[in-house]
């Protein structure tokens, strides 16, 4: 950058495209837990299993992300789906294997797969 005019142009742009950006009312968020400990217990292959099974899919309105620690290590791999109208659910123990079948009951056709989520591995 040479200037604050430059900074200033460049802080526009990226005003005008995030302004831009507008979730629509089904956008359905998957955030995959991987600092250290979600990394560790293997949540890289999951997170990658979700992104594979929502372009295969076509499933437009679905966004995957990572954040940092849930704070659960031993439950780790954790994730949530954040589904807009709906309370969040957290999965924990994920492998790569059970991700399609939460993509399909859960996500497509709304059915929480209650056996994954983390009251079912505290005992509720």
């Amino acid at each position: 950058m040479k200037s604050l005019a430059e900074l200033e142009a460049i802080r526009q742009k990226t005003l005008s495209k995030v302004g831009t950006r507008v979730e629509g009312e089904d956008e359905i968020r998957v955030v995959v837990g991987m600092a250290t400990c979600g990394i560790a217990a293997g949540a890289r292959p999951v997170m990658l299993k979700f992104v594979e099974e929502a372009q295969k899919r076509n499933l437009k309105n679905v966004t995957v992300s990572q954040t940092g620690c849930i704070g659960m290590c031993r439950l780790e791999p954790m994730l949530d789906v954040i589904v807009p109208g709906k309370e969040k659910v957290t999965y924990v123990k994920v492998n790569p294997d059970m991700v399609s079948r939460i993509v399909a009951e859960h996500i497509v056709n709304g059915h929480v797969v209650t056996e994954y989520t983390i009251g079912a591995a505290e005992g509720k």
